[in-house]
Order: C-alpha cells, then structure tokens, then sequence
C-alpha cells in the first residue's frame, strides 16, 4: 500500500520574521528534497488537506484558546508569545496544519494508503490547550487523534510517539488523564520546555499511558535509539493501539542548532521502521507522522526524506 504526503503551500506563507528558527524555508527544503526524489515521489499519494473547523480543533484546545488566537490576527499582533511569531497568514496555516493531521487520518483510515506524512507548519507539539507556546499555535496531532477517535467507531485507542529534541509538553497535557491516548516522549531532558521527567506518567484514569524517557545531552545515537526500541517495546505491553501518531521533530539531529543530540538520518529510519512494523502488529499499519521541529536548513531536507522513504519501504 502507498504512502500519502499531505502538503499545501500555506504552511510556507505563515512567516514567523527574519532570523526565527521556525522559518518558512523548512517548508520548501523538506517538500525540495521529497520531490526531487523521483522515485519516491512517484510512489507517494498526493494530498491537499482540508482546513480544520473550529469543532474539530476545540476538540483538544479551549474555545477560550481557539478565540484567543483568532484575536490575535485580528488585533494585528505578530506574536502570541516570546517564542511564537505570527503573521496574517498564520491562522489560516495554523488551520491547515491541524486540517492536515485530519486529512492523513481519513486517507489512512478509508484505506487509500497505509500511512502518511504531513509536510506541516506550523509545528504543535507545544501548543496547550488553552495556550500557544513553543513555535506553535494548534496541537496537530492532539487534534488529529482526537478527530479520529470521534469520526471512526474503529479507533478507540491511540499511542502519540513524540521524538523530537524538545518534550511535547501540550500533547502530554491534554492526554494526561486519559486512558485512550498513550503519549510516549523522547527528549534531551533538561531542556525546553522544562517538563518530561520520568516521574510524569499520568494521573486519574490516564495513570500509566504517560511515557517519558529523558535523554541526556550528547548521549550516542546508539544508546538513545536502543532507548526508543524499549520504549516502543514498553508501549506495546500496555497498549495495542487502532492508530499511531508520530511527532516528527528532527531537532534531535547531531546537526540541529536547538538540539544537543547525536542522531543521524540513518537512526531516524530505524525508529520509524521499528513504529512501522508495531503498526502493522497492532492496526493494519496505520501510521500517521507530522513535521515538528528540526532547523538545519542544511540537514532537514535529506532527513525528512530519509524518514518519509521508510514509510513508503
């Protein structure tokens, strides 16, 4: 079966200034470095995503969150917070970006392809639900697993695998008392934004879904890819999900300048082939990945590459 890529050329209108990391040249040298490989791009299903409707988004943020973002394009700032620039086009992006989660749900769940890799910006991982923090304004994939538990009677349980530099500390939050969603995070701990220690594991219902493996600066890729694969393994001895969700950052690349991990491409294609074959154990290998961090124009393209030709095998 194929394997979709959901891109849309909003996601590089939302223009976050001069010199900001999270910059709309990521867009373009992941979707260059994709595209440029004949090959693998005659083998992707092309989609246009959709635009999330505000339901669908408030289905994992606050109506309080959603109208504080709208508002804010309409007063004409050009940040939400320190960290998270905006520009007049970033609230449609922000839709996009959610919409595109969701639109990899339907393809993979109506059986068009068996996963699928959302070229999306901006990222969402840090995004609460009731604020925007971190680069970013939605949680992508808290929207999207929420949006698959609602649609499709099929999905009741979801596992969201975060492996980028920084903790996903919004998806963590807005899963945290729930049993149907096991978030797993690997991140350089201490770091931004301060939270994802192992003693994090849930509370009430959601007690024990939560997993947080903390890795310390500069520990080898070995050590750290080994850590993944027991993780997953931890995982899938308390759960068998119906979907996975990945939060695709590569900022814990040796390269990333906002990352002091020593990942390389070929470590990425081993953990997402380790997600793959779990996938395909436990939910007809229904994968889900979107774009969080990774800032080295230099690197990010052939990463992203590497990561989406291991899905399409």
């Amino acid at each position: 079966m194929a394997t979709a890529i959901i891109h849309h050329p909003i996601y590089e209108k939302h223009d976050t200034g001069p010199e900001h990391p999270e910059m709309p040249e990521r867009y373009r040298v992941v979707m260059d470095s994709i595209s440029n490989d004949k090959k693998l791009w005659a083998s992707l299903k092309e989609i246009t995503p959709v635009r999330a409707a505000r339901g669908v988004v408030q289905a994992a943020h606050t109506k309080e969150h959603f109208n504080r973002v709208e508002g804010a394009f309409a007063a004409g700032f050009d940040r939400l917070d320190a960290d998270t620039a905006i520009s007049m086009a970033s609230f449609e992006a922000s839709l996009f970006a959610a919409g595109g989660a969701c639109s990899a749900v339907d393809a993979v769940m109506g059986g068009e392809v068996e996963n699928a890799f959302v070229a999306v910006r901006p990222p969402g991982h840090h995004a609460t639900a009731e604020r925007a923090m971190g680069f970013c304004l939605f949680n992508n994939v808290a929207v999207a697993a929420r949006y698959a538990q609602n649609k499709y009677k099929e999905i009741e349980r979801v596992a969201i695998i975060d492996w980028d530099v920084h903790h996903g500390n919004g998806t963590q939050g807005i899963f945290y008392s729930d049993p149907r969603v096991f978030f797993f995070s690997m991140h350089q701990y201490p770091w931004y934004p301060g939270t994802g220690s192992v003693g994090e594991t849930g509370q009430g219902k959601g007690l024990g879904t939560t997993l947080n493996v903390p890795v310390k600066a500069f520990t080898s890729a070995r050590d750290q890819v080994a850590s993944f694969e027991g993780a997953v393994a931890e995982m899938s001895a308390k759960m068998s999900p119906d979907l996975i969700i990945i939060s695709a950052g590569f900022d814990a690349h040796l390269s990333d300048p906002l990352g002091q991990l020593r990942l390389e491409d070929s470590d990425y294609v081993k953990m997402t082939e380790t997600v793959i074959q779990w996938a395909r154990d436990v939910c007809k290998g229904r994968v889900v990945s979107c774009l969080e961090g990774g800032y080295n124009l230099q690197t990010l393209g052939e990463t992203v590459r590497s990561h989406v030709a291991a899905l399409a095998g």
